[in-house]
């Protein structure tokens, strides 16, 4: 294990996927049993997403499904990645994590995101209207004081009180919200690795500290892949970097296919660019690849942590790669009682 990676935390994100010929309670079901197995491995926290309508994504539900995975573990960290909280009233969504609080106390975590609906049917049954920036403010002020104390004589009562380490997913601009907030930033290279690079400077530098974080705290979320050949990992990332492509031509993510099934697939141009666009900037390869990968990722970033995010069409093979990924980053010596990284709040 190299320096950098060694003072970094490593933590999973899971969208609960579905494969083609699989149904959804199938890929729900996994993914409570990836959590078990995350756990086993050291990973530091297992999160799940919010998805609305679409064939590909079982994970609808993010804080129904937290609660399942909590309940099948004993220590991992378990939460959103995220809420989407134009799609919720801040106070169902303060309520509910302070269910989820008392019931697994000091291992909920509140991630939440600006994210809507890919299509006006989605965002009308949602009952949601305008992408407003101001109006994410609004929600995001209104939750973190329910979270605290309560607002205007309401209370969360369940949640008051209680250790919810919050976080806000965002990408370019969104950065300077979760500085101007002061809450951990969790962020993606969508525009680019320099693009990203860039947000997370301006949100170190215009951090304002305050009662949820007393300092910038970068998770820098990505696709990591370990297999015994490069072309193999390569191979694996087909899957998910083709149902990407079609999300942005289409409106909905389907079910994964197999990568036999990628290569017979005519695609458009534009397809094709955003198709070859999804797999840039994937760490994948090899065991010594992927750890000067993450080396870079980590020098470059700063990252506090690594929020791991592969899906993959072979089951076999993405449970063997976090497996892999925990062994050569020294995760599997805290599951087996060493202590690596010192415990904070977050």
């Amino acid at each position: 294990m190299t320096t950098a990676l060694g003072t970094v935390r490593f933590s999973i994100l899971d969208r609960s996927r579905v494969r083609r010929g699989q149904d959804h309670a199938d890929a729900l079901r996994e993914t409570v049993e990836f959590a078990v197995l995350a756990e086993r491995w050291g990973f530091h926290r297992f999160w799940v997403a919010e998805h609305h309508s679409v064939p590909g994504v079982a994970g609808t539900a993010p804080t129904v499904l937290a609660a399942a995975v909590a309940a099948a573990t004993d220590r991992i960290r378990v939460g959103t990645g995220g809420v989407m909280l134009p799609n919720h009233q801040p106070l169902v969504v303060a309520e509910q994590f302070g269910v989820l609080g008392a019931l697994f106390p000091g291992r909920v975590d509140l991630g939440v995101g600006r994210s809507v609906g890919f299509t006006d049917g989605v965002r009308r049954a949602l009952a949601h209207g305008r992408d407003d920036a101001e109006d994410f403010d609004t929600g995001l002020a209104e939750l973190l004081d329910y979270l605290d104390s309560g607002r205007h004589g309401v209370h969360a009562r369940s949640a008051e009180g209680l250790d919810l380490p919050t976080f806000l997913l965002a990408t370019g601009s969104g950065a300077q919200r979760a500085a101007r907030f002061g809450l951990p930033l969790v962020i993606a290279p969508i525009g680019g690795r320099d693009a990203m690079v860039a947000a997370i400077e301006r949100y170190r530098t215009e951090f304002r500290p305050s009662a949820r974080a007393e300092r910038p705290y970068v998770i820098v979320s990505a696709t990591v892949l370990i297999a015994d050949t490069t072309e193999q990992a390569h191979r694996l990332l087909l899957p998910e970097a083709w149902s990407s492509a079609y999300s942005r031509t289409h409106g909905e993510f389907p079910p994964l296919r197999s990568p036999a099934e990628v290569d017979a697939v005519t695609m458009t141009d534009r397809q094709r660019g955003l198709f070859e666009q999804a797999l840039r900037d994937q760490i994948h390869g090899t065991e010594h690849e992927v750890a000067a990968a993450l080396e870079q990722l980590t020098r470059q970033t700063g990252a506090d942590e690594i929020l791991v995010h592969t899906s993959t069409f072979d089951r076999s093979a993405r449970l063997d790669a976090h497996r892999r990924l925990a062994r050569l980053v020294g995760l599997d010596a805290v599951s087996s009682g060493s202590t690596i990284h010192p415990v904070t709040a977050l």
